[in-house]
């Protein structure tokens, strides 16, 4: 029994006509008659009572089987839409996972534009540290990242998107807060507020700092990215962060650049390396964050 043969039937029943049913099917009329035919064989029951060449009507096993098949077709039709949509990246369910501040500053519009566009993909976005959403994909959890390059060797395919720029976030009251820019050495004889020890944001300062002649600092560890802004406005500290966490700056606090490139991090799309290129609903988001983050 097929989609086919059960909708010659149902336009049979329609048309009242073998001859009818066959036109608007496109068939010739023997066609019809073997597919009901062989429709009535598969079931092992009559459906149509045959009077003579033009006319008939439907035996009682015909009728229930008729208002069986308008549901059957319908949700076989609606099984090969959802299926040629999946196909087509039009729908599915996409795990991302992302880190900070790109989750809270730049992935939001995105996504609203995103979601506009393809209503029928749902998407489930988990933050967490570059190690950890690693791992993550690597378990099969989620289907890919936006955060910073992985360790060399995994089994990670990486594609860098952009660079986040590093700006330092002050009290105003601040002395450096007189200076337009900053080079390391003014940083000296200063609290600096960076995260915990697992973030590639701390290890890339740490990485900086250590190439401008191992200079050591006052610290005060804060474990979220976030939340360095308002200690910060607390006057605790001096924090390096991403400019576009920074701007504008709030209440109590100022901005300065930093000179040269003393410290950027390359941010892109992580998945498995066997997984790339992704298909479906996958493809489709990754595409679109691909377009939209390397503008």
């Amino acid at each position: 029994m097929d989609i086919k043969t059960l909708k010659t039937f149902q336009s049979i029943v329609k048309y009242g006509s073998f001859i009818r049913a066959a036109q608007e099917m496109n068939y010739v009329q023997s066609t019809v008659t073997m597919q009901i035919q062989k429709l009535e064989k598969e079931l092992g029951v009559q459906l149509i009572d045959r009077r003579n060449g033009k006319e008939f009507q439907l035996t009682e096993a015909g009728r229930i089987f008729h208002d069986h098949s308008l549901h059957i077709v319908k949700s076989m039709e609606q099984a090969q839409t959802t299926l040629s949509n999946l196909q087509s990246g039009e729908t599915g369910h996409v795990r991302i996972g992302v880190t900070e501040p790109t989750g809270s500053y730049r992935l939001p519009v995105i996504l609203q534009r995103f979601m506009s566009d393809y209503p029928n993909i749902r998407i489930s976005v988990e933050f967490a540290n570059t190690p950890a959403l690693s791992e993550r994909i690597l378990r099969g959890e989620l289907d890919f990242s936006l955060c910073s390059a992985p360790d060399l060797g995994s089994d990670l395919y990486f594609e860098p998107l952009f660079q986040e720029q590093f700006v330092a976030l002050m009290p105003v009251s601040d002395p450096l807060a007189l200076k337009s820019d900053l080079t390391v050495d003014d940083l000296r004889g200063h609290r600096l507020l960076i995260t915990s020890a697992t973030c590639p944001y701390r290890r890339k300062l740490e990485i900086a700092m250590q190439e401008t002649g191992n200079v050591t600092f006052e610290t005060m560890e804060v474990g979220s990215m976030t939340a360095l802004k308002f200690y910060v406005e607390s006057g605790l500290g001096i924090a390096l962060v991403p400019k576009i966490m920074a701007e504008p700056a709030s209440a109590g606090t100022t901005i300065r650049a930093l000179k040269g490139s003393f410290i950027h991090m390359t941010s892109g799309l992580l998945c498995k390396a066997s997984a790339y290129p992704l298909q479906m609903a996958g493809r489709r988001l990754y595409q679109y964050l691909q377009q939209q983050l390397s503008e």
